[in-house]
């Protein structure tokens, strides 16, 4: 617990204690929920299992089925209106920010032959999602990748890559001053 505090210390200059964290953070408290969930729906407790979630999901604005799939160290900035599907794999130390869908885009559908598939997507590590970005379907998103505010993804993501736009295109490969907001200080050079 105390290396996961400290990695999202390390990345939010807004976060001046674990305490704080602890208590203020709604992506903590989700993840938190996420463990307890995925527990029980692993033991095929699901009735329990999705009663969790909904409870996470009402406290912290932020959805994760039970059965996604996370790695060590997700840190969810801000969390409100994130959802995690069913199949998504979230490796380590990824950065996803608010209204963020990791979705599938299945139709509702013949249910019963979508169960059991991989329909959401899988983040590699150190992969960062800007806020409102939309990774839809069965898509894999390369390590270290960033992708930008708003983007829709809808196809495979290559390593470093940072992906912009609708639909999401890469644009150049991730350095350690990607902004997920794509704001600047205003230092930059003008074209």
């Amino acid at each position: 617990m105390n290396g996961y505090l400290q990695s999202i210390i390390d990345r939010d200059p807004a976060a001046r204690s674990k305490l704080s964290v602890i208590l203020t953070y709604p992506g903590v408290k989700a993840v938190f929920f996420h463990r307890i969930a995925n527990f029980f729906a692993t033991a095929k407790f699901d009735l329990i299992a999705r009663i969790i979630s909904q409870f996470s999901r009402f406290l912290t604005g932020i959805e994760i089925h039970p059965r996604a799939k996370i790695g060590k160290n997700l840190f969810i900035d801000h969390g409100m209106g994130v959802v995690i599907g069913e199949t998504s794999d979230i490796a380590d130390n990824v950065t996803i920010y608010h209204m963020v869908t990791l979705g599938g885009i299945s139709p509702s559908i013949n249910s019963n032959d979508q169960r059991e598939i991989k329909r959401h997507p899988t983040l590699h590590d150190n992969v960062v999602v800007g806020s409102g970005a939309q990774i839809l379907g069965p898509v894999v998103v390369g390590k270290n990748a960033r992708i930008g505010a708003n983007a829709v993804v809808t196809k495979n993501v290559p390593e470093n890559a940072v992906m912009v736009g609708i639909p999401a295109k890469n644009v150049g490969t991730a350095t350690e001053e990607f902004k997920p907001y794509a704001v600047t200080n205003g230092n930059e050079e003008k074209e």
